[in-house]
């Protein structure tokens, strides 16, 4: 083969290889928010920014989320042991479906120092679509318990949201079906074939009662 055959045929394999790739490539745009939280905790109001990390991962008919914090947001007067902390929080659905997803993560695998900021273990929760469509994934309230206390931070900037994704719900998108008007009463296969048959039946009766009666008419006026 000659030189420009080879660079022919090489342009060609990419020009076919590039669209495989991009149709391949998942329907997902990630980014990393500054969420401003506003904490309410045992001694006193609180404020810190923590940038967010959101990632989706499919498992069967939904996925598993996984939100991170990459700074602390709260401090604690005195030292918590390993532990002796608790987070979960909220990651609010938007777009195509509204719904919100509870996220857990495990204690403190170290003891944290007085006045230090906590830092937030990875939290992961399950979120199962039902709706067809561009979804969006926020952070929402952060909750933290700790030596019998509870800690909530609600997000104070309107943050956007950390990841964007094409989703498939357990329903398809499928229009529902059309209610019946109320003013119709809803009868099932046996009522409805019962009501026939007392309908057909009246209706024999009379055509044979108007036949007997025609008949003996007819016999009357004979005589």
């Amino acid at each position: 083969m000659s030189h420009r055959k080879r660079s022919t045929a090489l342009a060609l394999a990419s020009a076919l290889a590039g669209p495989a790739v991009l149709l391949a490539a998942p329907a997902a745009r990630a980014a990393v928010v500054d969420v401003a939280y506003a904490c309410v905790t045992p001694i006193g109001d609180k404020s810190a920014v923590s940038p967010i990390d959101i990632k989706a991962v499919k498992e069967g008919a939904g996925y598993k989320l996984t939100m991170s914090f990459q700074k602390g947001v709260s401090s604690s007067p005195v030292e918590l042991g390993k532990g002796a902390m608790s987070p979960s929080a909220v990651i609010q659905v938007g777009g195509a479906e509204k719904a919100t997803v509870a996220v857990t993560g495990p204690p403190n695998p170290e003891a944290v120092p007085a006045n230090t900021p906590i830092k937030i273990t990875d939290l992961s929760g399950t979120y199962t679509p039902k709706k067809s469509g561009k979804v969006t994934f926020t952070a929402g309230v952060l909750t933290i318990k700790a030596l019998g206390t509870t800690t909530t931070c609600t997000p104070g900037n309107g943050p956007g949201p950390s990841l964007e994704l094409d989703v498939t719900g357990s329903g398809g998108g499928a229009p529902e079906a059309p209610e019946a008007p109320e003013a119709l009463p809803q009868t099932g296969p046996t009522d409805s074939a019962l009501a026939l048959g007392t309908l057909g039946a009246t209706v024999l009766l009379t055509g044979a009662a108007g036949v007997l009666w025609l008949t003996r008419r007819g016999q009357r006026a004979r005589s």
